[in-house]
């Protein structure tokens, strides 16, 4: 089948070609233009070739069980340059409940205070009557109001585990050079 199919494609290719260099040799000649009957076969036939080009393709494809029995057949495609996505509410509600071991009554209170923040967020953004500056003051003031949100709903151990605005220490690796490194080999000595 997929050998008549290419000789069906290969004939009509033929004929097609044959039709455009008779067509360019009347151009060339001045000749009149195609008549209807001419152009109206270009068409049949173009639209046959690209019929039998796509059964072709389409005879070349694997078949879906064939796709279904590959190992990673039901995972997305992981793209390293773009497989970051900055967590939603729920799951930063589901960080927070593991690592601070909350019950469900805290899970419910903590989602409520992060959706008003959201909201709260997106007001201020698209706010035209605030300044950079005070845009900034709101949104820090923000952040404080949540964090402290945040503390009321939680027990003292909890609390104690809690301190999202404490300055971040991540030591660098040893194959990397902190700030400070950059700074001490840039700076001249006296």
């Amino acid at each position: 089948m997929e050998r008549q199919l290419l000789e069906e494609f290969s004939r009509l290719r033929m004929s097609i070609l044959q039709r455009l260099t008779s067509i360019r040799r009347w151009r060339a000649r001045g000749l009149p233009d195609l008549d209807k009957t001419t152009a109206t076969k270009l068409r049949v036939y173009s639209g046959r070739a690209f019929l039998g080009l796509a059964l072709l393709l389409t005879a070349s494809l694997p078949s879906p069980a064939a796709i279904a029995q590959t190992p990673d057949a039901g995972k997305p495609a992981h793209h390293p340059d773009h497989s970051y996505r900055r967590p939603g509410l729920d799951d930063r509600v589901k960080i927070l409940a593991k690592n601070l071991d909350l019950n469900k009554a805290q899970q419910t209170a903590v989602k409520k205070i992060l959706e008003d923040r959201q909201q709260e967020v997106m007001r201020l953004r698209t706010d035209p009557s605030l300044s950079g500056a005070d845009r900034i003051a709101r949104f820090r003031a923000l952040q404080t109001e949540t964090v402290e949100g945040i503390r009321s709903v939680l027990n003292e151990e909890q609390k104690k585990k809690y301190d999202p605005l404490a300055p971040r220490k991540i030591p660098p690796g040893s194959h990397e050079k902190s700030v400070e490194d950059w700074i001490d080999s840039t700076t001249p000595r006296k």
